[in-house]
C-alpha cells in the first residue's frame, strides 16, 4: 500500500515539476518564472520527502532543510528586486506627479485658461520636461 501510495505521490510532483519548467521557460514576466522555481523547488523537496518516506530514512531531512531554505531565500531576493520604490525624497504628492491623461498637465485634456500645465525644474517650453523654458516672467532660461 505504501508503495502505492509513494508511486502517485511522485507521479503528481513530477507533473506539477513539468509544468514549472514549461512556465519557466515560456515566463513572459519574471515573477511568473519566480513562482515557477518555487513550484519547481517545491516538487524536489516533495520528491525527496517520499523518497525518504518510503525508505524509512531520516537522513535526508537536513537537505529537505536546506533546499527549501534556498527555494525561500530565492524568491525573497528576486522579489526584493522586482519591486518597484518610490524615491526616497519629496514628499507623495511630488513623487506622484501629474498623471498621463490628467488635464493640461497629461496633455490630453483641455487646458484651462492661463494655465501652462506642470513645470518642473527642469520642464521646457512644451512641458517636456526637455530643454530650458520660459521662467515665471515668460522670459527665456539659458542653460
Amino acid at each position: 500500500m505504501m508503495l502505492i501510495i509513494g508511486v502517485v505521490a511522485t507521479t503528481l510532483l513530477a507533473v506539477g515539476a513539468l509544468l514549472a519548467v514549461v512556465r519557466i521557460e515560456r515566463g513572459p514576466t519574471m515573477l511568473d518564472r519566480t513562482v515557477a522555481f518555487d513550484v519547481l523547488t517545491t516538487a524536489l523537496v516533495g520528491a525527496i520527502a517520499v523518497e525518504a518516506a518510503i525508505s524509512r530514512r531520516t537522513e535526508s531531512v537536513p537537505i529537505l532543510v536546506v533546499l527549501s531554505l534556498v527555494g525561500f531565500i530565492g524568491s525573497v531576493t528576486i522579489a526584493r528586486f522586482a519591486a518597484v520604490e518610490p524615491p526616497k525624497n519629496g514628499t507623495a504628492a511630488q513623487r506622484s506627479g501629474p498623471r498621463p491623461g490628467a488635464g493640461a498637465a497629461g496633455g490630453a485634456g483641455p487646458a484651462a485658461p492661463g494655465s501652462v500645465g506642470f513645470a518642473g525644474p527642469n520642464a521646457g517650453s512644451s512641458g517636456s520636461g526637455v530643454g530650458p523654458g520660459p521662467d515665471a516672467a515668460g522670459r527665456k532660461e539659458e542653460s
